[in-house]
């Protein structure tokens, strides 16, 4: 199967400007092509992945990616999408977030090797620009017309464009025109919601080059969950690929709990399992969906894909030991992550290290009768394990890494001791 033809089988591909001539440049040659994101935040998030990936894809098919941050366009704001107008960000707050979104950024790709990963800044062409030459030299060449039938700018007309925004479209198409001069990029690729702004590229080209060879566009559907609610969002917010916003274990629980109506979706648009792989999960799903293979296999190679084998080993650590409820075996670190959004409680004093004193403190139990008979009754675990000694008190072999006691009251009711 060739990379067309996979991609198709993934479901990845949305729109063409030319099917048969992208098929043919693709069979004849390596081709450079590219896909930008803009600075506007400091991290991505899951929904941002799937153009990315796909470039990857590119890329391990033998052809040369570039991956352009807008430090430029970031400053401007995309209107795609938007029913009003972004703030504008500082040249520092743009610049702060470049640099973060580049370091993700370069766990995907091959910057080494024949077809090695280009990374660029439209800053450096639109930064030293002045107004006329920008005017002169591509303004003339899109049309107002051309600009008004795009369905991002349509859109915005009612509720009101700056013409800052307005001219994002030309600033994107000088984008794939620098691009196609200098590498002979002949291929952008994008969002569902990037259409416009690749075309105008391609218009751009076609006026300023009528003697060259052609090029390409290529859009990547919107990912979307069969319930009808919004991918990559939980309850607690977005999905991000910063670890410091969704730990490696939140990561890992998002994927885990995909739908079986999705799962099969996301394993083609989001893995590099191959087809035959994908294929027997699939089965899986339909013929025994409780032990969800395929879930497990998407949390695992996402999880490793974005943070890495050894936070992929923390993951299944955390999800293990809260699952059979030995959380002994956790370190600090997993405790951070397993335990992030549980109830915690800070020792403060001697006294509260006494297991009843400690359940009223922390606010486990509602009173000291109803701790005793909780301790009793066997409801209370330290660490794991169960205590019916209405007389024990925390002691140093309590301290998992030296920092925290985990108590559970019942199946499922955790608290986190901070010592």
């Amino acid at each position: 199967m060739d990379l067309l033809e996979d991609l198709k089988w993934r479901g990845i591909i949305y729109q063409q400007t030319d099917e048969e001539g992208l098929a043919e440049l693709l069979q004849n040659r390596k081709v450079t092509l590219y896909c930008g994101i803009d600075p506007t935040g400091d991290s991505m998030h899951i929904g941002h992945l799937l153009p990315y990936l796909t470039l990857r894809r590119f890329q391990q098919a033998g052809h040369r990616p570039i991956v352009v941050l807008g430090g430029a366009t970031g400053m401007i704001g995309d209107p795609s999408g938007k029913k009003e107008e972004r703030k504008l960000l500082t040249v520092e707050k743009v610049k702060q977030n470049g640099e973060a979104l580049r370091k993700q950024l370069e766990r995907f790709f091959d910057f080494d090797g024949e077809s090695a990963a280009i990374m660029v800044n439209n800053y450096d062409w639109h930064g030293s620009m002045d107004l006329v030459t920008f005017l002169r030299d591509y303004g003339k060449h899109i049309g107002i017309n051309y600009m008004l039938a795009k369905d991002t700018i349509a859109s915005r007309l009612e509720t009101g464009i700056s013409f800052t925004e307005f001219t994002y479209t030309i600033l994107q198409a000088v984008d794939y025109f620098n691009l196609y001069k200098q590498y002979n990029c002949r291929l952008q690729i994008g969002g569902s919601d990037q259409w416009g702004n690749i075309t105008s590229g391609l218009e751009l080209i076609r006026k300023l080059e009528p003697e060259g060879e052609k090029a390409f566009g290529l859009t990547i559907p919107l990912v979307t969950k069969a319930d009808g609610t919004k991918f990559g969002k939980t309850e607690s917010g977005a999905v991000w690929l910063d670890a410091e916003k969704t730990s490696p274990y939140e990561f890992y629980q998002f994927w885990v709990n995909t739908a079986d109506l999705d799962v099969v979706k996301y394993l083609k648009y989001f893995t590099f399992l191959p087809k035959e792989e994908i294929e027997e999960l699939e089965k899986s799903v339909e013929t025994e969906p409780h032990l969800r293979k395929a879930q497990k296999a998407l949390a695992a190679e996402m999880t490793k894909l974005i943070h890495g084998e050894e936070a992929l080993q923390q993951a299944l650590n955390i999800t293990e030991a809260l699952f059979s409820g030995n959380v002994k075996k956790l370190s600090a670190e997993e405790m951070k992550q397993g335990f992030k959004d549980v109830p915690s409680f800070q020792l403060e004093s001697e006294e509260q290290k006494q297991l009843v004193e400690l359940l009223v403190a922390a606010k486990i139990s509602p009173s000291k009768r109803q701790a005793r008979e909780d301790i009793q009754n066997g409801a209370i675990y330290v660490n794991g394990d169960r205590i019916t000694d209405l007389g024990y008190a925390l002691g140093e072999q309590d301290k998992i890494g030296g920092e925290f006691t985990v108590i559970r009251r019942g199946k499922k009711k955790y608290f986190l001791i901070k010592h």
